[in-house]
């Protein structure tokens, strides 16, 4: 035997003894993880989450029924595609969210970039987009969560694309309340306003094709919002990327 694989043969009977004195558990699930499972969610989790049926609509990423797509509506015209990952809320994908947004595991975030990263959008999107631009929290809650789960999602994704991440084009300037409890007309409401271009940006985002990268589309107040300030400065058109889509007539 070589002594690489002496090598190879000793690390892997060491993480046997590690996994068995101290296993690692799934931050969403909680039960222990198998040593074939990588990051902080396993396997088992990954497996169970509710995945967008096909066929989808080329434009909004939705399941399509029988007949014309109608979920693009909620979109604005200068948006060329939507797409996400899973269903929410259901109780694997919410658990994986949970993790990330409000336990602490930043870790997940790369675990759900890498896999909005393998999501399929039209050949000229995917030619054009120029970078990815992470929806911003307001400051005061980013500093209590410690990250905004945007940022790390798209970091991920950008390093599998090939493309930058600019998160210094949006600022929230209103602390809105959570979204989770309102209704599509009092979501528009919220965030009425609440974004605002940062100092120098329109240089930045003229003529581009920008991706919009969020943790949940629910009713898509909230990309909408951005992707109008990202417009009017002069961004030519928008993508959105979530990981969770709600399942709604306004979900699109």
């Amino acid at each position: 035997m070589t002594s690489g694989a002496l090598v190879r043969l000793a690390a892997g009977a060491a993480g046997q003894v590690l996994d068995l004195l101290l296993p690692r558990i799934c931050v969403a699930c909680e039960t222990p993880t198998s040593t074939a499972d990588r990051g902080m969610v396993c396997g088992r989790c990954w497996s169970r989450i509710a995945l967008l049926a096909k066929p989808q609509c080329q434009r909004c990423g939705h399941p399509l029924a029988v007949g014309n797509c109608r979920f693009c509506d909620a979109l604005p015209p200068y948006v060329r595609a939507a797409r996400s990952l899973c269903w929410v809320p259901e109780a694997t994908a919410s658990g994986i969210l949970s993790a990330l947004k409000y336990h602490g595991w930043s870790a997940v975030g790369a675990d759900i970039g890498e896999r909005l990263a393998r999501l399929q959008f039209p050949v000229d999107a995917c030619r054009e987009r120029a970078a990815l631009v992470p929806v911003p929290l307001n400051a005061a809650r980013e500093r209590e969560r410690g990250y905004n789960q945007s940022l790390l999602i798209a970091q991920a994704v950008a390093a599998r694309w090939q493309i930058p991440v600019v998160h210094d084009l949006l600022t929230r300037q209103v602390a809105t309340e959570t979204q989770t409890r309102l209704t599509p007309g009092e979501r528009s409401a919220n965030v009425k306003d609440a974004f605002a271009l940062q100092p120098d940006a329109h240089r930045k985002v003229r003529g581009q094709h920008l991706v919009l990268v969020d943790d949940v589309l629910t009713t898509g107040a909230t990309l909408n919002e951005c992707a109008s300030v990202l417009f009017e400065a002069g961004a030519r058109t928008m993508s959105y990327l979530t990981f969770g889509r709600a399942r709604s007539g306004t979900s699109a």
